[in-house]
């Protein structure tokens, strides 16, 4: 009897003797490639939130006048045709007035210096609205 106990204490003294310096390390090897893929995925993320559901990117544009009459919208648009030809200008028809936007901002601080630029010409009225805009992306923001 006395050597089977003998087995049996001896056993669990092993038994406890690894226990007590059980291996917790654990070595993971990461390709790479991961680290780009992240990237990719992380300025995939960027260009979505600053889209629609329409596909159009969230942006700000200059309004610069809301009225009733057509006729002072198209002379308005016509002037900021003539004066400033490098950007687009919109014409809305918002029951019951005709608004006309100007620029395709993508950060409000753009539109900001913008409306600076152009108070000489317009000092009154002019106001950053939000809208969607056309903004085709630079090729580092594509992958």
């Amino acid at each position: 009897m006395k050597p089977v106990i003998l087995i049996v204490l001896t056993s669990i003294g092993f038994l406890l003797k690894g226990m007590a310096n059980p291996v917790d390390t654990v070595i993971f090897k990461k390709d790479s490639r991961l680290d780009i893929l992240v990237q990719k995925q992380a300025q995939a993320n960027k260009r979505t939130a600053m889209m629609t559901s329409t596909g159009l990117y969230k942006g700000f544009r200059l309004q610069m006048i809301s009225t009733p009459r057509r006729d002072d919208a198209t002379q308005m648009k016509s002037e900021l045709l003539n004066r400033f030809p490098d950007q687009k200008t919109y014409t809305l028809f918002q029951s019951p007035n005709f608004k006309v936007r100007m620029g395709n901002f993508l950060k409000r601080e753009e539109a900001e210096k913008f409306r600076a630029q152009i108070s000489k010409f317009f000092p009154k009225g002019i106001y950053i609205v939000e809208d969607t805009i056309e903004y085709i992306p630079v090729e580092e923001e594509l992958f």
